[in-house]
């Protein structure tokens, strides 16, 4: 199994395509397809905040439905989810520039995206349990003792990370180092927490590397376990990432 595993793309489409050049995939055929029989796979949250979340929900949804990429769903996309199929949720924190891009277009264009999301979301697995068990792919992470599970707990932690509801004088919620405690067997490879460089712990790497807040885009390269990078064209923004160390 070959996999190259993408952070949190959030919007940024141009990232993605240069990213995925640079990973080896061609787009002559309109979406990233790559000759040695290496598949994409994404962390989630591939919408929200960036400039084109509509075209990132139409290239994995065309992945997904080929065969050509893994999905799992983020935070973002949960919460994009429950918008469209009318559940009252708040819309910020991102969504509202999805939303914004929906509302743009004609009825049955919209539609059409609002249809492709929700297949995605609901063929997808909260997490993925690859290669033999080898690897897991979890938006926030996983917990040992949580894998093959999908109870609410479950689900909390995988969405969100290992929260307490406290926030951080900016606004950010606390989120507990799970990483430094994870001594399972399975290599872990997750986001969610925008970092300023792909952190490696033990047996988990977290490539939330922050692109829609003017970090950067980076893909993991397994099995060869390496990292690729490529700059944000967002604005900086210094506060939005953490540090554990």
């Amino acid at each position: 199994m070959k996999l190259d595993i993408i952070g949190d793309v959030h919007g940024c489409l141009g990232e993605f395509k240069i990213l995925t050049q640079k990973l080896g995939y061609s787009w002559e055929s309109g979406i990233p397809l790559h000759d040695a029989k290496r598949s994409l796979c994404f962390v989630g949250d591939v919408t929200d905040r960036g400039p084109d979340s509509l075209g990132m929900i139409e290239i994995v949804w065309k992945l997904w439905k080929k065969g050509c990429a893994y999905y799992v769903p983020g935070n973002h996309c949960d919460k994009l989810y429950r918008y469209l199929i009318g559940r009252n949720v708040q819309i910020s924190h991102g969504l509202e520039t999805t939303v914004a891009e929906l509302k743009e277009l004609p009825v049955k264009k919209a539609n059409l995206y609002k249809k492709m999301f929700i297949e995605l979301f609901e063929g997808s697995l909260l997490y993925q349990i690859l290669d033999d068990g080898k690897l897991v792919i979890a938006h926030a992470g996983i917990r040992a003792d949580y894998i093959g599970k999908y109870n609410k707990q479950v689900k909390t932690f995988v969405l969100y990370g290992d929260i307490s509801g406290e926030t951080h004088a900016n606004g950010m919620p606390v989120r507990k180092d799970w990483a430094q405690k994870y001594h399972g067997k399975p290599f872990i490879v997750y986001g969610h927490t925008p970092v300023q460089e792909p952190r490696l712990i033990g047996n988990t790497i977290n490539i939330d590397t922050g692109a829609v807040f003017g970090g950067k885009l980076t893909g993991f390269k397994y099995p060869e376990m390496e990292t690729i990078s490529i700059p944000s064209t967002m604005p900086y923004i210094e506060g939005k990432f953490s540090n554990f160390d």
